[in-house]
């Protein structure tokens, strides 16, 4: 009797055992599809923070550049679409996402000799090497780089075009998922002007 009651036992242990294997299995495959499907998930921005961020990095370098001449036009933090991510990007090609958006905020001035955007160039530069930017390009214009703040993926490019003598720059900040209800059309923090 004892032996048929170990015997009873160790089935069920066995069948209990297996059974959780079942569903460990079943929910690690779950969690493995879902994260191939979506792909990472994009880390969370606030608008409000990445543009005081921008806006920052682009006045300084307005600063520093000390350029004759205006703007262009008004300037403001910009946002873009942000691709889906995993295997769902397939099902939705060529359509962003409504709850993730990329940051940028770009200025200009034409007509900037081009002595005087070699110089406002290099302050920019040696700045950005003393702060721990990395270099990520050169010539992303006719004469221009790119560098990045590493472990962030936020962008400064700076640009001089010869034909127009455009001196261009473009702060940037990467894809993030913004809060429900965020309208970049009715932003008061969007709006830069530089001191």
């Amino acid at each position: 009797m004892r032996s048929v009651l170990k015997v009873r036992r160790a089935r069920v242990a066995l069948w209990c055992a297996g059974g959780l294997l079942v569903i460990g299995v079943s929910v690690g495959m779950g969690a493995a599809v879902r994260w191939l499907w979506n792909g990472p998930p994009y880390p969370a921005a606030d608008p409000d923070r990445v543009a005081a961020r921008l806006k920052a990095e682009a006045g300084r370098v307005h600063d520093e550049a000390a350029l004759p001449g205006a703007l262009e036009a008004p300037a403001r933090v910009e946002t873009g679409a942000c691709d889906y991510r995993g295997l769902r990007s397939i099902a939705h090609i060529d359509q962003g996402r409504s709850d993730v958006r990329d940051f940028r905020l770009s200025w200009q001035v034409t007509d900037v000799p081009e002595g005087a955007a070699r110089s406002a160039q290099e302050r920019t530069r040696r700045r950005l090497v003393r702060d721990g930017w990395r270099l990520i390009s050169e010539n992303v214009s006719d004469r221009g780089f790119r560098f990045e703040r590493p472990g962030s993926g936020e962008r400064v490019d700076v640009d001089w075009y010869r034909p127009t003598g455009t001196y261009a720059v473009t702060a940037y900040a990467p894809c993030g998922r913004v809060p429900d209800g965020f309208d970049e059309y009715q932003w008061p923090a969007a709006r830069w002007a530089p001191a």
